[in-house]
């Protein structure tokens, strides 16, 4: 919680040092960004990564598949937040060990700081909020389907690239391929070995989680596909640069004495393993 809550902080903050940096100038520069990345996307070398354009893909659920897009909406205002955090609960739960948990941990936090760093210094404008000449629409606002997440004075607007929501699933759906075992031979200590149904499970919830979420922002027009992207490569780097967050251990223990609080042993997986636990 501790961490979480410095996560949180900072992320609050982006967007008033990014209008500090770029003062009344800032929607310009963002729509500049936005429109930057839509023709990237179209004309650039790496345009075959992009066969579909935004546009076209809200267009198809808009004209015919709207019930669809009505569940995209409330999945993007709802599912990103209680989601992640059910996640880490559950994952605090089941995980071999605390020095893995720790690493999925820090590597979903260091992925929130990266974009956050990147939302301060490229402010970009999702398609949502480009002119009406472009063809989006704004989907979960004129479906009432926002949530208080989406919601508040200091709600960065401001941050499509990367998409937080992808980075996290993307995530997600790595640490459930990972616990499948369908690629290692060998199991962690305090690992219990997984059936065939509960191996499919978790590859049917590694792949339908961030394809899911993946479909609700670029239908929802809240973010490109470079968004996703790039989402991807930060959340790569986080994983390679996690133990960065170890730093923090001498505020962390600091933090605690000014409290004369004791830190907690990890009790990561105890419960699960002593009920027997075989997922």
């Amino acid at each position: 919680m501790f961490y979480w809550v410095i996560t949180y902080l900072f992320y609050r903050w982006t967007k008033v040092i990014s209008q500090l940096i770029f003062t009344k100038k800032i929607i310009d520069v963002a729509q500049a960004h936005g429109l930057s990345v839509l023709e990237f996307e179209q004309f650039s070398w790496l345009s075959f990564l992009f066969p579909w354009k935004e546009q076209e893909v809200q267009h198809w659920f808009m004209e015919g598949h709207q019930d669809a897009l009505t569940f995209l909406n409330r999945a993007y205002a709802l599912i990103h937040i209680p989601g992640t955090v059910g996640f880490i609960a559950w994952y605090y739960y089941i995980a071999p060990s605390h020095p893995t948990f720790a690493l999925v941990r820090r590597t979903l936090t260091l992925t929130n700081w990266l974009a956050f760093l990147t939302f301060t210094i490229y402010p970009c404008m999702p398609p949502r909020l480009l002119p009406p000449e472009y063809g989006f629409l704004d989907s979960v606002r004129h479906d009432n389907a926002t949530s208080i997440w989406m919601s508040g004075d200091f709600v960065n607007s401001l941050a499509a690239m990367p998409s937080m929501h992808f980075g996290y699933a993307f995530v997600i759906g790595c640490t459930m391929v990972h616990h499948s075992g369908i690629f290692r031979r060998t199991l962690e200590k305090g690992e219990a070995k997984k059936t065939l149904p509960w191996k499919i499970l978790y590859v049917m919830i590694a792949l339908g989680y961030p394809s899911l979420v993946l479909s609700a922002i670029v239908a929802t027009a809240n973010h490109y596909w470079m968004d996703a992207l790039m989402a991807t490569i930060v959340a790569c780097v986080a994983f390679l640069i996690n133990k960065i967050f170890l730093v923090f251990l001498p505020v962390e223990d600091l933090l605690l004495w000014a409290l004369r609080l004791e830190k907690p042993a990890p009790t990561t997986g105890v419960r699960f393993r002593q009920r027997g636990g075989r997922i």
